[in-house]
């Protein structure tokens, strides 16, 4: 039976992409750091829905990741069919005054693993004449954001990438997607450090009703979703405007406020 292999799925979108795959049928292979959680969550799909759910704790900032995944897969012999590079994080603040060691963890997990695992498993996809790649970027990505300023450019590296990756796939039967999120209820706000910005007080969107929309996008082979008509206008004017000015607007949303 064709997989979904979705990595960062321990929690937020990535448990609610599980969920949505599990209850159409698929098997799964779910990555993430957290041993306890990805059991927790396989024991909970196979119950349900009657899936395999093989589970891989990993560290994707750790460059060996990608390739104890693929080793696993291969050891597996799973197919797979959909994959979905969810995992991600980023951090708020002077860019000179973060933690260098997590900074270069933020690209190694927000653009290196995802194209490591990308490039694996592609040629077997296209292959068989099947597939969907899901890139989960961000509205971030559309602009520089001050105070973010390593998490926006590895999300324009994510949309970039994956739209050009789907204009190369046509004709194949393959598919590639980027999701492009605004601020979404997770553990995301707090780990990056950013619950307390404008951005984040102004609202945001549940992970179940982002993925259930990226998953629809993906089934449908659209290239990218922009998720919420306040998060579509948002990119769009982001085109039009003064650079300046959007450069100004990102830095007062990602301003940490008391």
């Amino acid at each position: 039976m064709a997989t979904a292999l979705i990595t960062g799925a321990s929690a937020g979108l990535g448990s609610e992409f599980a969920r949505l795959f599990a209850a159409d049928k698929h098997d799964l292979l779910l990555v993430a750091r957290r041993r306890d959680r990805l059991d927790a969550l396989a024991a909970e799909l196979s119950s349900a829905h009657g899936v395999k759910v093989h589970v891989v704790a990993a560290d994707l900032m750790d460059p060996a990741a990608p390739g104890a995944i693929l080793d696993e897969v291969s050891r597996l012999g799973l197919e797979v069919e959909f994959l979905v590079n969810n995992a991600g994080f980023g951090t708020n603040g002077h860019f000179w005054e973060l933690d260098a060691e997590r900074e270069r963890g933020m690209v190694e997990v927000n653009i290196t693993a995802l194209v490591v695992l990308t490039r694996a498993l592609l040629p077997a996809m296209v292959k068989r004449g099947r597939g969907r790649v899901l890139n989960i970027g961000s509205t971030a990505g559309f602009q520089p954001g001050p105070f973010m300023a390593g998490y926006y450019a590895s999300k324009a590296f994510v949309n970039s990438f994956t739209e050009a990756l789907a204009y190369e796939l046509r004709g194949t039967g393959v598919t590639a997607t980027v999701s492009c999120p605004g601020a979404t209820a997770t553990e995301f706000a707090a780990i990056a450090g950013n619950d307390k910005t404008r951005l984040f007080k102004a609202g945001a969107m549940t992970a179940a009703e982002v993925a259930e929309s990226a998953y629809r996008a993906m089934h449908a082979g659209r290239p990218m979703v922009v998720h919420g008509a306040i998060n579509r206008l948002s990119a769009w004017s982001s085109g039009l405007s003064p650079r300046a000015a959007v450069i100004a607007i990102a830095a007062a949303l990602n301003r940490r406020q008391p």
